[in-house]
């Protein structure tokens, strides 16, 4: 056994989540960018006047990449703090650098600010996996728009619906999620410049008391990382508020994508539907016939995850003491990158399902068939009442022959027989109980709805990530 075998793997790592996701909470992401986040703030200092040189640049630009984590680590364990640990070993490669690595920051400066940055990225990676899911839907709903199928309330045969209608009903749930990552990427700020308490106490001293140059520092190192809005107000730390939104934002993928695979699974068990089976996966170790429903089992259990994780970063958010506490950190390097990665493990499931999924419409035709009789009582008993009779009278011996029906379906295990009792009673004779019985009369405007939903709702989403779509979602393991 290997020596990387004997010690706990995170399975969101090893099993579910794609390598870019992955990558983006890498200790190599996190710490070059701390490193660029140094660069851009001696940048800035200098351009306001901050006696930095040219070759002390050059050098911390010629090393943002090259990190020694062996020499970083000897660092945190003699100083007991991991940012200090970066500074000293940036300061070994970056020698002329060094005094001025940091000049004037707290730790919350790359710390905050490395986590708004990779939120971000994070958020557009899954923007873009739900753009694809949507499309795929939406196609899928497309092609079955008008397959007419049982519809339940409260898991009960209802009104019929449409395979496609449905599908549009799944699809919607991920826009919703879609507008809500969008509405953050809108909103996200950057930490900026603020110093030990965010009053830039330290920039003021660095800069003279001159309050325009610490203000336009905070801008132009924003600027240089690539954001517009930078926290108007801070403590120590931007507020856990912002994570808290960002998170419950992603959370909501949770619970869409537990419904989706919820229903998935149901289908399944009614034989109406499966997720992606390949040629050579095993149902299960002990009855070799089963098409177990292992993708959409997967998502719910961690959707499950996500969803209880998010509440993390709300009880970090209210736990905050004045300017800031460190009980905050541990809870962190779990909670926000575990939250993205659970959500883009669920999303390249749901993915793979949704360009995959199959429709056993035979199936359904039985199952409409067994339950329309009772359905189409009404629209009987209309037609019975259009050719002359009474509309009370009908009404009392469809009744009586619904309860024999049922009574031969559910005590009896028999076939649904109420249309042949109706076909037999003379009170219904010139009634076209076939005609009456299509399933394409029971199922209002579901095919047009689909039609509807994709024109206002599927198209815009296209058309703004149009050179993204066409991604494969991925099953792992």
């Amino acid at each position: 056994m290997g020596a990387d075998k004997k010690i706990y793997t995170n399975p969101l790592v090893g099993r579910y989540t794609s390598k870019p996701m992955q990558e983006l909470f890498g200790d190599q992401r996190k710490f070059s960018t701390w490193r660029r986040l140094w660069l851009a703030l001696a940048e800035a200092e200098k351009e306001l006047g901050i006696d930095i040189t040219d070759e002390q640049l050059a050098q911390m630009r010629s090393h943002l990449d090259e990190i020694d984590f062996d020499v970083a680590a000897a660092y945190e364990k003699k100083l007991r703090h991991d940012v200090m640990a970066h500074i000293h070993a940036f300061g070994d490669v970056a020698p002329l650098a060094k005094p001025i690595i940091h000049l004037g920051a707290t730790s919350q400066y790359v710390n905050d600010n490395t986590d708004m940055l990779l939120n971000r990225e994070a958020l557009r990676l899954l923007c873009n996996i739900l753009a694809n899911i949507i499309d795929s839907l939406a196609v899928f709903a497309a092609k079955h728009r008008d397959v007419a199928c049982l519809g339940f309330t409260h898991c009960q045969p209802a009104q019929l619906v449409t395979v496609g209608k449905r599908a549009v009903l799944w699809c919607y749930d991920f826009i919703l999620c879609l507008r809500e990552l969008e509405h953050q990427l809108d909103a996200i700020e950057f930490r900026g410049v603020k110093g030990t308490t965010g009053t830039q106490e330290s920039f003021m001293k660095l800069f003279g008391g001159d309050q325009e140059k610490v203000k336009q520092l905070d801008i132009l190192v924003a600027r240089k990382m690539g954001f517009d809005r930078v926290s108007c107000i801070t403590g120590q730390t931007h507020s856990r508020l912002i994570d808290a939104a960002i998170i419950q934002s992603v959370a909501l993928i949770g619970a869409a994508a537990h419904k989706f695979a919820n229903d998935m699974r149901l289908l399944a068990s009614m034989k109406e539907m499966e997720e992606p089976f390949e040629k050579e996966q095993v149902g299960s170790s002990a009855m070799a016939y089963k098409r177990n429903p292992m993708r959409c089992e997967r998502a719910t259990g961690l959707a499950r995850w996500l969803m209880d994780i998010s509440v993390s970063c709300l009880h970090t958010a209210a736990e905050q003491w004045f300017e800031r506490t460190l009980d905050d950190s541990s809870n962190r390097r779990l909670a926000i990158p575990e939250a993205f990665l659970a959500a883009d493990a669920i999303l390249q499931i749901v993915l793979n399902v949704a360009q995959g999924m199959v429709v056993y419409p035979k199936v359904i035709e039985a199952h409409v068939a067994a339950e329309l009789p009772f359905m189409a009582t009404e629209e009987i008993l209309m037609e019975g009442v259009r050719l002359g009779g009474d509309r009370q009278e009908l009404h009392e011996r469809i009744r009586l022959h619904s309860q024999a029906a049922a009574q031969q379906v559910k005590t009896l295990g028999k076939p649904n027989d109420l249309i042949e009792r109706l076909r037999e009673d003379p009170a219904f004779n010139g009634v076209d109980i076939k005609g009456v019985l299509n399933p394409a009369n029971f199922i209002g405007r579901a095919p047009q709805q689909v039609d509807d939903f994709i024109a206002a709702e599927v198209e815009p989403i296209r058309k703004r990530y149009a050179k993204l779509l066409g991604q494969v979602g991925q099953v792992r393991v």
